[in-house]
């Protein structure tokens, strides 16, 4: 039983990290200053949502049975965050190649930008944290068990995040000398992403 849960964490981890893979992807390939501390932060800062999202969703799991009104919305809250971000993106990327100077200024590294990306790209975890009080029953120690889980989430997030900004980092060398190109495309997949999780969730 137990390491059916495990198998069922991770999977579900797996499945989570999705999101945030791409947008790793997109943040690697656009911001030009990236050292090394500040690409681990991306692949970090998305471990923690996704990590914190489920145990959240756990404990309100445990307090309240009924859902209903977040499920309503959750969706369409990622949808709002990501567009705008990618929104911003293409339009800064169409000012950008307008510009008269040859080389277009790069996109900056921006913490805030990465924290709006790792909130939006984990409000989903939520209800794997619900889903945990269902997965999680008649276990031992539940509580244990679930910041367990939660963490095996985040390490596989971490991971999968850190080979897509090293992914987009090396797309994003194509694209060198035309930075506003590679900020256009990024702001293409985030608003993609966007509209994937709005379907998903309406349907």
């Amino acid at each position: 039983m137990l390491w059916g849960i495990l198998v069922s964490v991770i999977l579900s981890g797996i499945s989570l990290a999705m999101d945030a893979f791409a947008v790793s992807i997109c943040d690697g390939m656009v911001y030009r200053n990236l050292t090394k501390g500040k690409a681990v932060v991306i692949p970090i800062t998305f471990g923690v949502f996704q990590a914190i999202m489920p145990i959240i969703g756990f404990f309100v799991g445990m307090a309240f049975s009924q859902i209903d009104a977040f499920d309503a919305v959750d969706h369409w809250i990622a949808f709002a965050l990501l567009f705008v971000i990618g929104g911003k993106m293409i339009y800064d990327g169409i000012k950008e190649l307008r510009a008269k100077e040859e080389e277009l200024k790069p996109k900056q590294f921006s913490l805030p930008e990465v924290l709006v990306q790792g909130v939006a790209t984990s409000i989903d975890a939520l209800f794997v944290g619900f889903s945990l009080n269902t997965l999680l029953a008649g276990v031992e120690n539940l509580q244990a068990w679930a910041w367990l889980s939660v963490g095996i989430i985040g390490v596989i997030t971490f991971i999968i995040s850190l080979i897509g900004v090293i992914i987009g980092v090396k797309v994003g060398q194509l694209f060198r000398k035309k930075a506003s190109i590679a900020e256009i495309v990024g702001g293409l997949v985030l608003i993609g992403i966007a509209l994937k999780i709005l379907i998903e969730g309406l349907l």
